[in-house]
């Protein structure tokens, strides 16, 4: 450790690493599974770089025992990931997969000899192929199926995992998915788009009812949450048109989201941001009730600031508009390192953020950061190692804000690395590499890059100074 490292955490702060089913799991056609909108959406050409899919991803589908040997010897409290709808119920509807439920029976059960807890994402984008052929998240009915889901698997699997997420970043579900068309199911839509989220928040309440309800039934204790990837949207300037833009923004990025969740209302300036377009007529009576209910806890993911300008030469064909269409632009930061990805590396942008969300909201549950990490330029040295000191320094300084946010009252509780391993980056194929372990996808061979040492220090070091392991 150096000077330069994170200041000390709480004693109890969760240390954690994360996945996602689509992104490692491979094994698309085993076990009953059935395809899914991603395994679709790769096989349509031109969506995914150099046509690549996630019909092997990291296979950990069968080398789970591997990959948690190395969480335990990294030290992590907890492991993020999530189940596959089509691994589990694969029509979508129907009965339960024995075959899908028996894997993730084996991969908990693995962690939780291993000493590690589970934290399970039920819905990380991979919607049953069936459900979007009938309307997919556009329709009510998807959310009503997504509850069933739910209790499917918390009625299987909640004698073992106490923390439930129902949703990961329905931001990119509804509108990457269904307005840029850059994820799947790759539409560019607008009031349809608007459905979809709103559907996405209404399945988000039904299946944490579903979540209580199971553990009351069995009499275990549950938590559930919801992760959500907020931006932190800066203007260009202070005019106020750049300043209306971002106001725009943190509508269509937060404020769709957090206002229901927290506030039990719809954003107050829908009509600006979307004009028709927000029509409301996807809404029935008694959907705030129900997405609003207590969070246990909220899942922040973080990567990145975004600057905006107005941009009203932006303005679409009325007949043409998605609802990423808001009349705004992005404006490069200057003077910051960029990752891969392309994103500006600000971490202090990370502490406004949270900060931002605690006076916003003074019911703010206590916040996991579910996912924060980055894609760096990683390469295999003569002699085996993976030296990503821009992926150190890019954990330890946010590690850094997280801590500073503490310090200005946010109850802050955890952190998860993204991610374990290299996988499937969804458009990118397997371009970007945002791994602590290296995968290489001729030999699927596992190497521990130095950031994974480095994390297993710190992760050491905390649990050191409070004189026993990291507690959840």
């Amino acid at each position: 450790m150096t000077a330069s490292d994170p200041p000390a955490l709480p004693a109890d702060f969760l240390f954690g690493t994360a996945t996602a089913s689509y992104q490692v799991e491979g094994a698309v056609t085993e076990g009953g599974r059935l395809p899914s909108i991603w395994d679709a959406y790769c096989r349509t050409p031109g969506r995914v770089a150099r046509g690549e899919t996630g019909d092997t991803a990291c296979d950990h589908y069968h080398r789970y025992p591997e990959d948690i040997a190395l969480m335990k010897e990294l030290g992590v409290g907890a492991y993020r990931f999530s189940t596959a709808w089509p691994r589990i119920r694969p029509a979508g509807d129907g009965p339960a997969n024995p075959e899908g439920l028996a894997f993730y029976d084996r991969l908990v059960d693995e962690l939780l000899a291993a000493g590690i807890e589970p934290i399970v994402t039920l819905y990380h984008w991979d919607l049953p192929q069936a459900l979007e052929d009938r309307g997919g998240w556009r329709v009510r009915a998807t959310a009503e199926r997504f509850a069933e889901y739910a209790r499917i698997t918390a009625d299987h699997l909640g004698d073992r995992v106490r923390r439930w997420i129902t949703l990961n970043e329905p931001f990119c579900s509804s509108f990457v998915g269904h307005a840029v068309g850059r994820h799947a199911p790759g539409t560019r839509e607008g009031t349809p788009a608007l459905a979809t989220a709103h559907h996405l928040l209404l399945a988000h309440g039904l299946a944490a009812r579903e979540l209580r309800a199971s553990a009351a039934a069995h009499g275990r204790p549950v938590e559930v949450g919801i992760t959500l990837n907020l931006d932190r949207l800066v203007p260009a300037t202070d005019s106020a048109a750049d300043r209306a833009a971002v106001d725009r923004a943190e509508t269509l990025h937060n404020r769709v989201w957090t206002e229901p969740l927290l506030n039990a209302c719809y954003p107050d300036n829908e009509a600006e941001t979307w004009g028709e377009l927000a029509d409301g007529s996807y809404r029935a009576e008694g959907d705030l009730a129900t997405i609003s209910q207590p969070l246990d806890f909220l899942g922040v993911n973080y990567y990145r600031p975004t600057k905006l300008r107005d941009a009203p030469h932006r303005e679409p064909d009325p007949a043409r508009r998605t609802a990423m269409d808001i009349r705004t632009e992005e404006v490069p930061f200057e003077g910051v390192r960029h990752t891969t990805m392309g994103w500006p590396v600000v971490p202090s942008t990370f502490t406004d953020l949270l900060v931002d969300l605690h006076r916003r909201y003074p019911n703010l549950p206590p916040v996991l950061v579910t996912e924060n990490g980055s894609a760096e330029e990683d390469r295999v040295d003569a002699d085996g190692r993976v030296r990503d000191t821009d992926r150190i320094d890019y954990v330890r300084d946010h590690l850094h804000a997280v801590a500073a946010a503490i310090e200005a009252g946010v109850d802050v509780r955890g952190h998860f690395v993204w991610s374990l391993l290299d996988n499937f980056e969804w458009a990118y194929g397997y371009d970007r590499r945002f791994g602590i372990v290296r995968v290489d996808y001729d030999t699927l061979e596992r190497i521990p890059k130095d950031s994974y040492h480095w994390f297993k220090e710190l992760i050491g070091r905390h649990a050191a100074r409070h004189g026993a392991a990291t507690a959840s």
